[in-house]
């Protein structure tokens, strides 16, 4: 394909998306419903060619240079499939966001005033390796009523492929516009960059993937970006902290799964109980296979604990390394967190309360966990449905983004002949 074409290409696939949102905002929830529902019911009797697909992408993963984080987000199982489905069905169990009255009140001359959430017209979405992302962002986008262009990785291409297909097939069947849900079949690098200039027609991206194709987004768009560049999350064991309950979060927030991003990647240590607890997380996550980095002070009470550098403070592993250091206070703990955080999610252990406010309120990141793992700042696990992406930024949406984020706002006044004096 020539420049040319694939510029002609990209132009005519946001112009028709374009097309799509508008006649998406004025479907009916019921419409959006049903065609979740048939797409979730369809799905598992189409799981052997969707996954037939996705054993050729993982078989080429080596090509890629994917490593086994990468790979794991990449494959699907038959569970996978089924949790796809589900997923589904939950995003249509939500409230739909769209035509909800966010406010409301009568002015005395008695204009009446509504603030009404709609759709932000059409999202170009850029992923990396994990194929469920393309029914997440389907659902989420064509049920917030926006058009949707999906942009996923040369690693997962046949994957993305199948289910979109599958998805796609069944929008004229329930009433929605065909070209809601438009996947870029090319894996060209330059059609990121055309789809980056075209604000004319495309209202948001949001890129879901490594630090450097963030990066590239942010810095290439002409439209808005939600995004976080890293997860570079830590974890406060506070003086006071419940030593079983700690441990356990600590073991949770880094192994459960530590190739996304709220793994815990840093442990700060309050210097009161590290010559207690430092022994015994140690040898839970030694257990699990984690790979300690360590201050002085850490090293001196765990000495298997590899030297830590400054970029190891700094690091989103996103593999089984764990940076440790030992903080003098709450205090300290928080500084720490200001300097080499990503404003992700950070947690603190702690049995006191007042310890607990002073992190909440200090601590400045897109989600503040008190005794709890840090992999819960995730769309399903706050009760969002299916998430798009977790945002660090503070416009328009911060956090988990679901439905209600892919929406903004518009008034409605109605009068009955009332005049500005």
């Amino acid at each position: 394909m020539t420049a040319a074409d694939l510029a002609s290409n990209c132009l005519d696939m946001a112009r028709r998306a374009k097309a799509a949102s508008v006649a998406l905002s004025c479907v009916q929830t019921a419409a959006k419903n049903a065609w979740l529902l048939a797409c979730a019911d369809k799905l598992p009797r189409h799981a052997d060619e969707v996954l037939a697909a996705n054993a050729r992408d993982v078989a080429d993963a080596p090509v890629y240079g994917l490593d086994a984080a990468a790979t794991d987000r990449l494959t699907l199982t038959p569970k996978g499939i089924v949790a796809i489905a589900d997923g589904l069905r939950q995003v249509a169990a939500l409230p739909d966001p769209v035509g909800e009255v966010r406010e409301g009140h009568v002015r005395p001359n008695g204009l009446q005033v509504l603030k009404i959430g709609v759709p932000l017209g059409v999202i170009f979405f850029l992923y990396e390796s994990r194929p469920n992302v393309t029914a997440d962002a389907a659902a989420l986008c064509v049920k917030s009523g926006n058009a949707v262009i999906l942009r996923g990785g040369k690693e997962a291409l046949r994957t993305n492929a199948a289910l979109h297909r599958l998805l796609a097939d069944e929008l004229p069947a329930h009433g929605l516009p065909a070209d809601a849900v438009q996947l870029v079949a090319t894996t060209d690098r330059d059609a990121v960059g055309h789809f980056l200039q075209l604000n004319e027609y495309i209202d948001l991206a949001i890129p879901r993937g490594g630090e450097s194709l963030i990066r590239r987004v942010a810095a290439e768009a002409k439209m808005p970006v939600l995004k976080h560049y890293t997860g570079n999350c830590h974890v406060y064991a506070d003086a006071s902290a419940d030593f079983a309950q700690a441990i356990a979060i600590v073991v949770n927030s880094k192994c459960q799964r530590p190739g996304v991003c709220n793994a815990l990647e840093t442990l700060l240590v309050h210097e009161a109980i590290a010559p207690t607890f430092l022994p015994q997380v140690g040898a839970a996550l030694a257990a699990q296979g984690v790979e300690l980095r360590g201050c002085e002070i850490t090293r001196r009470y765990l000495p298997a604990a590899k030297p830590a550098t400054e970029a190891d403070y700094h690091a989103e592993f996103l593999a089984l390394i764990l940076a440790v250091k030992v903080v003098p206070s709450l205090e300290a703990a928080i500084e720490h967190i200001g300097q080499y955080g990503s404003k992700h999610t950070d947690a603190i252990l702690t049995t006191s309360l007042p310890a607990a406010q002073r992190f909440t309120q200090a601590v400045d990141s897109a989600a503040v966990v008190v005794n709890a793992s840090t992999r819960f700042n995730d769309g399903f696990q706050l009760g969002l449905g299916a998430e798009i992406g977790i945002s660090t930024d503070k416009f328009h949406a911060r956090g988990p983004c679901g439905l209600r984020e892919l929406t903004s706002t518009k008034y409605v006044l109605t009068g009955s002949g009332q005049i500005r004096d």
